[in-house]
């Protein structure tokens, strides 16, 4: 435990882009996740370097990292959004609160 777990109290969706068939864009089986959702609007560079206004910005354990592939499509308070940017934060030995910060359109 990182000490960051008490802040996790909104859950969200996840549906992982796995990438493009035939029919379009092709998603994993949705996943619940514990989460901190916040809805502050800021802009952020995506990892094709363009510059993106993001609406919410999720906070998660680490492990979960993987699920945030571009595209993604995360559901948290109703609304559904795309991945932007994925910011693993991890202190290391310094035993600082280890954390995922997720940019959503």
């Amino acid at each position: 435990m990182s000490g960051i777990e008490e802040f996790y109290v909104h859950t969200a969706t996840v549906e992982t882009h796995t990438g493009a068939g035939a029919f379009g864009d092709t998603y994993a089986s949705p996943q619940t996740i514990a989460c901190y959702a916040d809805d502050s609007r800021k802009l952020v560079r995506a990892s094709d370097g363009e510059q993106v206004v993001s609406e919410t910005t999720l906070y998660t354990y680490t492990t979960y990292a993987g699920l945030f592939t571009p595209e993604t499509k995360v559901t948290v308070g109703g609304r559904t959004a795309l991945v932007v940017k994925v910011n693993t934060n991890d202190s290391g030995s310094l035993g600082l609160p280890d954390h995922v910060a997720v940019s959503l359109t």
